[in-house]
């Protein structure tokens, strides 16, 4: 899909299509849709961050949002080695005299009236979180110097930048910081919310190993531990996998995969069941 902006053809990005079911957690989801809202002719949405562990699914949070406002979803992964021009149109060299301007995910969503998901934004450099800044606030455009144009956002886009709580990451300019508001903090799941979780992402799974798992990082998180849903997930489905025709017991199975998983250090909290 191509579209004409300034004279200068810009060759669109797909939106994201993920098989993901947000569970639990329901006001910190009516707290990002609430951020999203424009509740006048002079007001414009926020730009949330949601901040968490690694694996405590804020990037399905912010997708989930997105679908229950009907909206295409882009989603950028952000690194060290994202550059402005990653952020905003890169140009290809289509043939020998021509090139070809790419939107980016996030130009793309800007374009199209969609959400943009900039996932672990506070892996991205101040340099490339410059490039974004007139998007962040009331003036809600880009300007791309490589192919020459300013590019305004549609009344219907939306941004959130979910962010990691660790300490592999930039801290936020305060210009950018003071953008990107408000924060919602994404915190580990009650029992109940995390087994539904387990039971949504792994409906082939015995439910006595669901409750093993359970158990498992409920303990782990009460020892403010960072393993994560994610990492119950991954402990369940290699248990699975292993079962086959071992004839060892579930809590025996789960064992290896705690041990295989997330080293022998996890092990320390027991299954009870």
């Amino acid at each position: 899909m191509t579209v004409s902006l300034e004279g200068i053809e810009i060759h669109l990005a797909h939106p994201d299509e993920l098989n993901v079911t947000w569970v639990g957690q329901e006001e910190a989801l009516r707290q990002l849709m609430a951020a999203w809202l424009v509740i006048s002719d002079r007001d414009v949405p926020m730009n949330p961050r949601l901040l968490g562990k690694p694996g405590v699914g804020k990037t399905t949070m912010a997708y989930a949002a997105a679908k229950r406002l009907g909206r295409e979803v882009y989603i950028t992964q952000a690194t060290v080695d994202t550059r402005p021009e990653d952020l905003l149109i890169t140009p290809v060299i289509e043939s020998a005299s021509r090139l070809k301007y790419v939107a980016s995910p996030l130009v793309t969503a800007m374009i199209r009236g969609g959400v943009a998901v900039l996932d672990e934004g506070n892996r991205m450099s101040e340099k490339s979180w410059a490039s974004l800044a007139p998007l962040l606030d009331n003036r809600r455009y880009v300007e791309s110097i490589v192919a020459g144009i300013k590019i305004k956002a549609h009344p219907d886009f939306r941004l959130v930048a979910t962010m990691n709580d660790d300490s592999s990451t930039f801290d936020l300019p305060e210009y950018i910081h003071s953008r990107l508001q408000p924060q919602i903090l994404i915190d580990f799941p009650e029992r109940e919310e995390e087994l539904a979780i387990l039971r949504e992402n792994l409906p082939f799974s015995p439910d006595d190993v669901l409750q093993y798992v359970t158990d498992f990082l409920q303990q782990a998180h009460a020892a403010d531990e960072s393993y994560t849903v994610r990492d119950g997930i991954n402990i369940a489905r290699y248990a699975l996998k292993l079962d086959g025709n071992s004839g060892s017991t579930a809590k025996n199975l789960l064992t290896t995969a705690v041990r295989a998983v997330l080293g022998e250090e996890a092990l320390r909290y027991s299954f009870r069941r």
